[in-house]
């Protein structure tokens, strides 16, 4: 054998990897805030949180990734917005409970290392941690010749927050007559991508340029656009507001999020119509023939984020969501039942 076998000959080029965290480095000093501790490239991250704020503080993690939307990614080959995604995944489920995100670490495989692709990766990972103030302390990138396509990686994130325990919200103190609030989503967020793939690109075998007159941008950029991050809208409603319940509307829609934050005994009722659902939406029900369940099963609708407080204070919620330029709609309340929603016209 006349070649020597080395790593690079192998499919992984260290000095790539070098120059990834080069270029990681300028987007990841705009997630720098209090607490933050090294430098990109240690063996750990480092955070010092300060508990002053705090009378039996407990930390809140989540993790998640961004699934099939990076599909869509590598259709559009455009990669500084996905990391968005990741970030809010994991902050907004973190945020459900009360707990303001303090820090966030990523995870990114490829089958070869672009370091400009993988830093426009992390620009939109910075771009969601500025978002939610938290800081981005550490990550991985890990090139697996043979393992993924070359031309694709995947990508998942934790994220840690802080709350006090006695205001952790968990839906304990949800009860009969509360007030269901939804807060709009910007899109379909990053659930559900299997179908719409399925449903654009093989059973209909449209293109990522392709154009529909309910949507005003091309069919890619409109599946690319970035899930909604509520860390500074629902982190300023808790500093004046109880609220009982929060639901992140992900993977299982409204069907098994809205669920998870109501106690046995009750459940949730819907009234449809009581907000516009996005035109992506109709758009799929009706080039699918999608059932009105299955679609609410798989998809947030148009309402990304769901709060469940007592019908007193409504008014003042809503009215503070108002000053903050927040859209928001009362679309249901809760009721007895065995768990669960009801979906009712309006």
């Amino acid at each position: 054998m006349d070649d020597k076998l080395t790593y690079k000959s192998s499919g992984v080029d260290v000095e790539a990897g070098y120059k990834a965290v080069k270029l990681m480095k300028e987007h990841v000093k705009r997630t720098e805030i209090p607490g933050a501790m090294g430098n990109l490239g240690s063996f750990g991250g480092f955070f010092a949180p300060d508990f002053n704020d705090y009378s039996n503080p407990i930390l809140v993690s989540g993790t998640d990734g961004v699934g099939t939307k990076l599909q869509i990614a590598f259709m559009m080959d455009k990669h500084d917005t996905i990391g968005i995604d990741c970030v809010a995944m994991c902050v907004n489920d973190i945020v459900c409970h009360g707990a303001k995100p303090l820090f966030f670490l990523d995870y990114i495989g490829t089958g070869k290392l672009n370091p400009q692709k993988a830093s426009d990766i992390v620009k939109g990972i910075c771009d969601g941690c500025v978002e939610s103030f938290c800081a981005l302390i550490g990550g991985e990138t890990a090139e697996m010749p043979g393992f993924y396509n070359e031309e694709e990686y995947d990508l998942a994130g934790f994220a840690v927050g802080i709350v006090d325990k006695e205001k952790v919200i968990n839906g304990s103190q949800v009860a009969k007559g509360d007030i269901i609030i939804g807060l709009p989503s910007s899109g379909i967020h990053s659930n559900g991508y299997s179908l719409v793939r399925k449903l654009f690109f093989e059973i209909n075998d449209y293109k990522v340029d392709s154009r529909f007159p309910e949507l005003p941008k091309i069919l890619g950029d409109e599946l690319l656009t970035p899930t909604r991050i509520y860390v500074k809208t629902i982190l300023k409603l808790l500093r004046q507001y109880e609220i009982k319940g929060i639901a992140h509307i992900t993977g299982g829609g409204f069907i098994e999020n809205i669920p998870r934050t109501i106690p046995n005994g009750l459940m949730g009722r819907i009234e449809l119509g009581s907000w516009p659902v996005l035109p992506i939406f109709n758009l799929m029900g009706r080039l699918g023939k999608i059932e009105e369940y299955v679609l609410f099963n798989t998809f947030n609708m148009g309402i990304g984020l769901v709060l469940i407080v007592d019908r007193l204070s409504v008014d003042d919620i809503m009215n503070s969501l108002k000053t903050m330029n927040e859209k928001a709609y009362v679309i249901g309340d809760i009721v007895d039942g065995r768990g669960g929603i009801e979906l009712c016209q309006k």
